[in-house]
């Protein structure tokens, strides 16, 4: 042991050693929030003044950063942290620290203190038959005092419980039974809840940097996230997560996961060629709640972190793995993936292609994201090149209409949207942009001809957006394809990522591997070439049929500080082929979608989905519980009121038969495990009610 004397001394280093490097870190979030503010102001497309307005709208997506449940921070903290409601801007331009070291202190002891209140909380039985509610006042307001946070996390932590237990013993009426069921399952669950607590904890405290640097990240997230939804402060690591899509050539099943503020967990992008691109059935934004390894037990990661969920892929490299995930419209799905070696061979098909074999021949294509070819800045490996290369292939098969599918594609390259609608334009416009400068420039397609004449559907829903819009909205101009689905996303602005540093020049070449920190900023706003924008209201289908993203709020236009919507002037060079015979095939569409059940079924959901009940107070007590459970609850399993199938087609009642295109036929030939896949997807299809009634469409389009 070291001497008192030495230890003292090494001690006083240790925390002066620590104290300097959290100044250090506070030192540079001042730094870097001050430089968010001047790019802003000099690149954003709609800047804001940075006054006591900025100042409480960074103040409140602070405090939602770091604790959105109204738990940890008390109202005595809060009355601390007041005075900087509506002076945050001069903390910001002055480059000063107080509110961070401020903050820093209160949520360290607080979360500390959360930690062993949890421990002490959760070692004893909770006592169910007792009058306790947790009131939706409690909810929704901050505890008064650090006895009032342990009241309310006791409440919390009961609840949570509770709501397991009462799964255990819903179905005993033996009373006798029934508490013996309720002692041991209480055991059970509060070891349980204490662990999942706990890891949340830690996850804090012991995330790179500590406490100080992830407030100090939440703290110029939120003033980049203020100007708008997809502004956002990126550390290194943020920047690599968002645009890496080639690596090492590892086994994968290719995807990778995002965490979103409120610690859920998602697919944030799928890696062109990968098995989880191909398997058509993933999309960012899917949520993983469970894993199952084949042989073995299905894995709950429905609570787990990014890390954990990494953690289990990557246990093996070659057996087969059953993801079951949550779509954004709350729908389930299974999707069973073998982990393939990632390659970068450009014959490899990124873009599938089927063919839909009736009365006459529709060829298919599913296009989840917009990729581009980072390596290759000619894009010869970019997703519109690849499209094209299915077409060509599609078209030796004499197919009569084509339907591009991009239903749940979130967006990507600009570049690759506009060049992808040029395959189906002769050379003209296809976009306007608008940035700081006065007059917007036009994307043009420069490519003189077509490579596909023939007519053209588009699907799309609610989560089809920004790329996605950008190609329907151009089409559609153009009376270039029928565009079938439900109204997209709504956003139509564009970002770039740049380092922190205003003397960029926007017009150069940007390379810079040495900063630490970047923003991704929003630098222009999108048009169509009839002057119309997507921004807000997307792009309304010629063809409506409902979706389950219909009974959903989750668009552009309700995200908190979202770019309002405005028109410019159409395009003076652009000139729209002949129309569509849209109002026929609207009458037509009616007939054929009243004529599948799953209309009927979507309607219903998306009716049921909109009636938000009124939030009341929660009673804690076990009798209470088991008298609020579904009463069609029967197992453990039966938690699936979201999940919406389609409905099994008969074989007198198919329209056309499934078929991979001749060259896809010959490759799968020697190799089992794709063709599994192809056929699982060829069965998917086949059910599909919105591509049925594409194809429906498609035929009177021939005629």
């Amino acid at each position: 042991m070291l001497p008192s004397r030495l230890l003292i001394v090494y001690l006083l280093f240790s925390t002066t050693l620590l104290l300097g490097q959290s100044q250090s870190v506070l030192q540079k979030a001042s730094s870097d929030a001050f430089m968010i503010t001047r790019m802003a102001d000099k690149f954003h497309v709609k800047p804001k003044i940075v006054n006591e307005e900025f100042s409480n709208d960074v103040y409140k997506a602070v405090l939602k950063r770091l604790d959105d449940t109204r738990l940890l921070l008390t109202q005595e903290d809060l009355n601390k942290l007041e005075p900087y409601r509506y002076t945050l801007h001069k903390e910001i331009l002055g480059k000063k620290t107080r509110f961070l070291q401020l903050i820093i202190n209160i949520y360290t002891e607080r979360l500390q203190q959360a930690d062993t209140m949890a421990e002490n909380i959760l070692k004893l039985p909770f006592k169910y038959s007792i009058a306790e509610k947790y009131t939706v006042n409690e909810d929704s307001t901050n505890p008064l005092n650090v006895a009032a946070m342990r009241l309310k996390l006791y409440k919390k932590l009961k609840y949570t419980v509770a709501s397991n237990v009462v799964l255990v013993v819903k179905n005993c009426k033996d009373l006798i039974k029934q508490k013996k069921l309720i002692d041991s399952a209480d055991n059970l669950f509060r070891k349980k809840t204490l662990n999942a607590f706990r890891l949340t904890i830690q996850k804090e405290q012991q995330s790179p940097g500590g406490i100080p640097q992830l407030i100090c990240n939440d703290y110029c997230k939120s003033i980049a996230g203020i100007y708008d939804p997809h502004s956002a402060y990126m550390t290194i690591t943020d920047r690599e997560n968002f645009e890496s899509q080639i690596g090492k050539k590892n086994m994968v099943f290719g995807f990778n996961l995002e965490e979103d503020d409120d610690g859920n967990i998602s697919i944030n992008n799928l890696q062109p060629g990968s098995a989880a691109f191909k398997s058509g059935l993933l999309n960012k934004g899917d949520k993983i709640i469970a894993i199952q390894w084949e042989g073995a037990k299905p894995i709950d990661v429905s609570k787990a972190s990014a890390e954990e969920i990494a953690g289990i892929l990557e246990q093996n490299n070659h057996a087969k793995a059953t993801l079951t995930i949550v779509k954004q419209d709350g729908t389930k799905r299974q999707v069973e993936l073998a982990k393939e070696k990632e390659t970068e061979d450009v014959e490899d098909n990124k873009v599938k292609s089927y063919l839909l074999k009736g009365d006459k021949t529709i060829g298919y294509i599913s296009l989840p994201s917009f990729y581009e070819d980072w390596e290759d800045k000619v894009s010869i490996n970019g997703c519109a090149n690849d499209v094209a290369k299915e077409i060509l292939k599609l078209k030796k098969e004499n197919i009569d209409g084509l339907v591009l599918d991009l239903r749940y594609n979130g967006g990507g390259s600009v570049n690759e949207a506009v060049d992808l609608a040029g395959i189906f334009i002769d050379a003209g416009p296809i976009a306007q942009i608008k940035t700081r400068e006065a007059k917007p420039y036009t994307l043009k397609d420069m490519n003189r001809g077509t490579i596909f004449d023939g007519p053209i559907s588009l699907l799309v829903n609610g989560f089809s957006a920004s790329a996605s819009e950008l190609l329907a909205g151009a089409l559609q101009d153009y009376n270039r394809a029928l565009i079938i689905g439900s109204p997209t996303y709504g956003k139509a602005t564009g970002q770039r990522i740049l380092p922190l540093d205003t003397t960029i020049d926007l017009h150069k070449k940007i390379i810079d591997t040495t900063s630490p920190s970047f923003l991704k900023l929003t630098i222009m706003q999108v048009y169509q070439v009839s002057g119309n924008t997507a921004q807000f209201k997307g792009v309304i289908p010629d063809i409506i049929l409902p979706d389950a993203s219909d009974a959903y709020d989750k668009k552009e236009k309700n995200e908190p500080f979202a770019i309002p919507a405005n028109k410019t002037e159409a395009n003076k060079y652009y000139i729209p082929c002949k129309p569509l015979p849209v109002n026929m095939l609207q009458e037509k569409a009616i007939v054929y979608k009243n004529e599948e059940p799953y209309f009927k079924t979507i309607s219903e959901y998306i009716n049921q989905k909109k009636i938000k009940p009124a939030k009341k107070d929660i009673s804690l007590k076990m009798e209470d519980f088991i008298k609020n459970l579904p009463k069609d609850s029967t197992s453990e399993e039966d938690d699936d009121d979201d999940t919406l199938e389609f409905n099994e087609i008969k074989k007198e009642h198919q329209l056309y038969s499934i078929q991979l295109n001749k060259y896809e036929t010959e490759r799968i030939t020697t190799n089992n495990e794709l063709k599994k896949i192809e056929d699982a997807y060829c069965v998917y299809l086949a059910k599909d009610p919105y591509l049925r009634v594409a194809y429906r469409l498609m035929l009177l389009m021939n005629k």
